[in-house]
């Protein structure tokens, strides 16, 4: 196994990522057959009612979340809630999910497909600082 902190964590649906502060957080790569990762993390107590909400649906829930260090692209994971625990002021809550197809050089592609669409000059700068903050699906992932 390796471990690894966890430092943020976007939870994406319909193509916007909302981001959770996360307090503290440990990433677990199992190493085993199934690619299983183990994602705990500690949050503000007004976020426990919608993880709580998650628990218990089951829902697969895509997240992105950033490891180690801050300028690390965001890693995307396929997650379950399997706890949510009140911590005095915070909460922990524990996912287990896996990672899916890396996507590298985000920046890049982005820009690549900001080009193409025409954009140029300060309209260009300013799509691509909001889409890299809000992470929208890319072309190429549709052609996947």
């Amino acid at each position: 196994m390796k471990t690894f902190k966890m430092l943020s964590l976007g939870i994406e649906k319909n193509d916007q990522v909302t981001d959770y502060p996360v307090f503290d957080g440990i990433i677990i790569n199992q190493e085993n057959d199934e690619r299983s990762w183990i994602l705990e993390m500690l949050i503000d107590l007004p976020y426990q009612e919608f993880f709580d909400h998650l628990l218990g649906t089951k829902e697969v829930v895509a997240v992105q979340v950033v490891i180690s260090y801050p300028g690390n692209e965001p890693a995307p994971f396929e997650v379950i809630v399997q706890d949510v625990k009140v911590m005095g002021e915070q909460v922990s809550v524990l996912m287990k999910g896996t990672l899916i197809r890396a996507r590298r050089k985000y920046a890049e592609t982005l820009l690549s497909e900001l080009l193409e669409d025409g954009l140029e000059g300060q309209q260009l700068l300013e799509r691509f600082e909001t889409d890299m903050r809000t992470r929208p699906g890319l072309r190429i992932d549709d052609e996947v």
